[in-house]
């Protein structure tokens, strides 16, 4: 699978545009730390891409509905990421592309709330003004934070790194996220 074909399935399954933004750039960050890292950066991509493309349309049966399309067009390694994108599915983390998407799915959406709450969206954040808004259990309250832990731990990340990694990531394609400083636009 390439990543047109990929674009296509997230096309028929994704009609929110904030579910699309979120795994839009899910999928950004996914790429950019393939590339980072020495691995497959579509292959990454399209995990991040498609991760929560049935949560829209089957959310009872999600990521069982995309994870079954994706093994039977043969691309089993991101099934598998995406089948293990959450601690609580019981699922093995077997390579790099399973313990980073876990990683940087809840994170990658906590930092697009805060660009949403700030007047200057992501021009200036840090990861010392991320980690304060984690702390506020009030805002995002939907967002797990003992999953973005975990999943910082699991990968093997520096919080404070894999955040500026995330800021960085973000920043260089806030036009195409809608995140860019209003007074930029």
């Amino acid at each position: 699978m390439d990543f047109v074909q990929a674009r296509t399935i997230f096309n028929q399954l994704i009609e929110s545009d904030a579910l699309k933004r979120h795994c839009e750039s899910v999928s950004l960050v996914m790429e950019a730390y393939a590339k980072k890292i020495g691995e497959d950066p579509e292959k990454w991509r399209i995990a991040g891409l498609l991760h929560d493309a049935d949560y829209e349309k089957y959310p009872d049966q999600h990521p069982n509905v995309i994870v079954k399309q994706l093994n039977t067009l043969g691309e089993s390694r991101i099934a598998h990421a995406i089948s293990a994108h959450h601690t609580g599915w019981g699922q093995s983390y077997d390579d790099p592309m399973d313990r980073y998407l876990l990683a940087c799915d809840e994170l990658t959406g906590f930092i697009i709330a805060v660009c949403w709450m700030r007047p200057t969206r992501i021009e200036g954040l840090t990861p010392k003004s991320v980690k304060k808004k984690l702390k506020t259990r009030s805002f995002a309250a939907g967002v797990d934070r003992e999953e973005i832990e975990r999943g910082i731990e699991i990968a093997g990340l520096d919080k404070d790194e894999h955040i500026a990694f995330i800021i960085d990531v973000l920043e260089q394609n806030k036009e195409d996220l809608g995140i860019a400083s209003p007074a930029q636009t």
